[in-house]
């Protein structure tokens, strides 16, 4: 359970009743962080607001790009909720996820593309405490994907950190979104290692 319940929608408001029918309808469920958020609606309009922005402008990359970058970063702060998720929205975008499972191993792995490795070692290097981005990093990004491309991805993986640093402190775990079967993905419970 988060630190912070998750709102009752009935007592959230028309603004979470009708958020609650929209998500409901695109993913299946409220997301917990909205619901949670909920408890400040200034709060939940400026991640509402944040989100669909993001998506809307977030056209420059391939979706294969940008979505393992979110994931990688999800994975690398271990929240369970944003790997969840994520692999959810892989899945309804078409997606192999079942090589999601080989993350840890992108940098060498054959089912990552040359492009796949790059986003994914830049969502690495910003991640990282301090953060380890080079000059000579950005330009390989910028060769293949344009300045554009890099700052959509640069905005995208430290979204995601924001995300999943605040899921992290408020404890909101993995709701279900993938249970059931060919989407589940092992909990990373540390860096490079899955729960067994």
């Amino acid at each position: 359970m988060p630190r912070i319940p998750a709102l009752d929608v009935k007592s959230g408001g028309l603004v979470l009743r009708v958020i609650a029918r929209i998500a409901r309808r695109r993913f299946g469920a409220l997301p917990e962080p909205m619901a949670v958020s909920a408890h400040n609606p200034r709060v939940l309009r400026a991640g509402l607001v944040t989100e669909l922005f993001a998506e809307k402008v977030s056209n420059e990359l391939p979706v294969n790009v940008r979505e393992l970058a979110v994931y990688r970063t999800a994975v690398r702060l271990g929240c369970s909720w944003c790997i969840d998720f994520g692999t959810m929205l892989q899945k309804h975008e078409g997606l192999d996820i079942d090589r999601l499972k080989a993350i840890d191993d992108y940098a060498d792995s054959p089912l990552y593309s040359p492009q796949e490795r790059l986003a994914l070692a830049y969502a690495d290097a910003m991640t990282a405490t301090p953060v380890t981005v080079t000059d000579e990093q950005v330009a390989e990004l910028e060769a293949e994907f344009g300045r554009k491309g890099v700052l959509e991805l640069t905005y995208q993986i430290g979204l995601e950190n924001m995300r999943a640093r605040m899921n992290n402190a408020l404890d909101i775990t993995e709701q279900g979104f993938t249970s059931g079967g060919a989407c589940r993905v092992p909990q990373v419970t540390e860096i490079g290692r899955a729960a067994g």
